[in-house]
Order: C-alpha cells, then structure tokens, then sequence
C-alpha cells in the first residue's frame, strides 16, 4: 500500500487541502446564515445552488478539458473557486449566495473530474482498487478535519472564509507542480433514465433518494445545528460525525456486500438509517442522542451509495458501465437538488427537528422499494456479482467508471481462481 501511495501521494495532499477547504464551507453556510438571518428556505436553496453547479460542472468540464487541456481548466477553475469562497463574507444576501454557490459546485465537479482522471491515469490495473480507497480516505479525513478547524475562528467574521479560500488555492501546487504525466478524458454520454431504471429500477430509483439524503446531511446539517441552538464546537462535532460514521462502516459493509443479497442489505441499511434519523427526532436535542443519530444516519449514506452502484453495475453488461456511471452520477445530482428544498421547507413550516423527519422518511421509501423490487427480481448468484465499490457520492463519472472496472476485473480474476 505504501508504494502504491508513494507514487500518487502529491494527488491526494492536493485532494485533502482540496477537502479542508470545501468541508469548512460547507458547514460555514451554515453558521454564518444564521448569523445573517436567513430562513431555513432560503439555505436550501443556497445548498441546492451548489448541487445544480455540481451537475452542471459533471457534464461540461469533459468538454472544457478536451478543448484547452487538464492543467489550463484546473487552475482556472481554482481560482474561480478562491475567489467564490472570499467573496461569501463579502455579499451576504441570499441571491448572491446562490450564484456564487452554483459556482463552487460548478468548480469542485471540474477538480474532480480532473483530479480523478490524473488518479486513474496513475495507477494500474493492479493498484486502482488500493488508490481508489486511498484517494476516497483522503477526501473522507479531509471533510472530518476541516469541522476542527471550524472552532478557530469566528463564523461572523471572513477569517474562517478566507482560510478556506487560501487551503483550497495551495491545495493545486502539489497536484500543477507533480511529474504526473497529463492524462486524455473520455467520459462516456450518460445513459438516458428511462433506459437505466429498465436496466436497475432499484439502483436508479435507490441513488436519487440517496442524493437527496447525502446533500440535505451534508448541507442542511449545520443549518439544524443552529437553529436548535447549538454552538460552533457542537454543530462542527455533529457534522464530523456524519462523515466519520462513513469512513468507519464502508468496508464492514462492503465485506458483506460481497458475501449477501444486496438488496437485503440495501434494506437493512435503509432501515438502519431511518430508525438512527427516529433517535435523533425524539433526542429533543441531546448531545450525545444527537451525534448517535448522526453517526449511524451518516454511516450509511456514503455505503449505501457505493452498494447501490455495485447493484446496478450487476444488472448491466460490461460494456454499458461507462455510460451507466454517467447516468446514475446525474440522477444522483436530480437528488441532491431537491433534497434541501424539500428539507428547507419541512423546517420552516414545521420546525427544525423537521431536519429527521424528512430523513426518515426518504430513508423509508428506499427500504419499501427495495422489499418491493425483492418480489419481482430473482436473486443475482454471487458468482455473477462485481466487487463491491468503494466510491464517495461526490466522485465525478471519471471514477465511478474506473471503480466500476475495477470492480468488474476484480470478481473475474476471484471467479477464475476459485477452482484452484
């Protein structure tokens, strides 16, 4: 593992500054809406912006890339993303939030796309499963980090804003300035949605649901955190915990995920979402009831994600991945769109604890589904099964398709060596 990392080592400091600085902005919307006034409304639409630029940024930096090249696209792209973070503190109205958010989302999905195609480029067949992990640890630690360095500074004024600007703006130097050689990008058009809820209504269906879990935990967490009053120390706690449940059952639940029917699993983890999202509802605000909560809600939204793809990856010929990728990468984007809008609206009419319920219920609707789908599709055997996928939800097509190779390689090379 060390000499598969020491030769990509410079890509993923580049990734874990990369994720400092997004992490610590993510929750910083939070904290300094507040602050602001802003409604639970208008927060979500401010989450929602970033998403949309993330869908768009996932369809046309390929096309930005083809035409002047990784590095020019990269760099430009970082800066905007610098220049947005700075700006945050300087425009504090709801609408212009909105843009610059779009614009945030818009340049992550271009870093990644670029990042993960440098990351593939590096490694070889051999080594992409362990650089995939590595690189999915590194944005993982990156985004539990930055909710330390949250408690530094005070949200009310641009020191915290500014330090995310200056992390994400060095984050490039190791990347620009490594002897990895320039790679060719090759993103296959998405598949159409009809086409692909034929092929895995269960995985479609499964990852828009998810998309909107991952995007209301991840954006409208913190917006939860203070209105019910907690402070920085706790809200930058609470979001740790979302992630850090995440890092510590993705491969439990990945070594399961190659032993059982995922669809099973799929329900059980649903159904463990929806009742730690009951736990926190009820928790009436309790620390420890409350980062419980978010531990397991938040553990198994990353490895459901992952699940969901292996799942659909099953149902698919070989030959339909890359443009499967594509398409679950969009419909997951249509998810993580209307989840914060959803959630934004149940918190203002209600009230914040709305947060869970709306969790919960999305949560619920994935495990039905997929009770149901059990009753219309036989079991896959597991010798026809790929490898279970270790990717994050925010991972562009680049490397879902790679992971999905991987992933396809590595149960053909375990099928052929079982009779030996």
């Amino acid at each position: 593992m060390i000499r598969v990392i020491s030769g990509v080592w410079a890509l993923l400091l580049g990734i874990l500054l990369i994720m400092l600085g997004n992490g610590m902005h993510f929750t910083l919307i939070g904290l300094r809406g507040g602050i602001e006034g802003f409604s639970s409304t208008e927060l979500a639409v401010v989450t929602s912006g970033y998403f949309l630029g993330f869908l768009s940024g996932a369809r046309l930096t390929p096309l930005m890339i083809q035409r002047v090249g990784h590095v020019r696209v990269f760099a430009a792209l970082g800066s905007f993303m610098s220049a947005a973070l700075i700006a945050l503190p300087l425009l504090t109205e709801p609408w212009a939030w909105t843009v610059l958010r779009v614009l945030i989302g818009f340049c992550m999905s271009g870093i990644y796309v670029a990042a993960e195609s440098w990351l593939n480029a590096a490694a070889t067949n051999d080594t992409r499963g362990k650089v995939l992990s590595a690189y999915m640890i590194a944005q993982t630690l990156g985004i539990i980090a930055a909710q330390g360095l949250l408690t530094l500074g005070d949200a009310a004024t641009s020191v915290l804003f500014i330090c995310a600007s200056i992390l994400v703006s060095v984050s490039f130097a190791p990347i620009l300035l490594s002897a990895t050689p320039v790679p060719t990008v090759e993103v296959a058009r998405p598949m159409p949605l009809r086409e692909l809820f034929r092929g895995s209504p269960l995985g479609t269906v499964g990852i828009f649901l998810l998309g909107s879990i991952y995007a209301t935990q991840s954006g409208m967490g913190a917006v939860f955190g203070t209105q019910i009053g907690l402070t920085t120390t706790q809200i930058a706690s609470f979001v740790a915990m979302l992630f850090a449940g995440a890092l510590v059952m993705q491969y439990p639940i990945g070594w399961l995920s190659d032993r059982m029917d995922r669809r099973t699993l799929i329900l059980g983890l649903s159904v463990l979402g929806a009742a730690s999202c009951i736990l926190g509802w009820v928790s009436g605000g309790g620390r420890w009831p409350l980062m419980a909560a978010a531990f397991f809600a938040g553990g198994v939204t990353t490895p459901l994600y992952a699940l969901l793809l292996a799942y659909t990856n099953d149902a698919l010929p070989t030959a339909d991945m890359p443009a499967a990728s594509g398409g679950l990468v969009f419909t997951f984007g249509l998810g993580a769109i209307a989840g914060p809008m959803v959630t934004g609206w149940a918190m203002q009419s209600l009230n914040p604890h709305a947060f869970w319920l709306v969790l919960c219920v999305t949560f619920v609707c994935i495990a039905l589904y997929a009770l149901y789908r059990m009753t219309q599709r036989a079991v896959v055997p597991g010798e026809e099964t790929d490898s279970y996928l270790n990717v994050l939800p925010t991972a562009s097509a680049v490397a879902v398709t790679a992971a999905g190779d991987w992933a396809a390689e590595n149960a053909e090379a375990e099928s052929s060596a079982d009779p030996a």
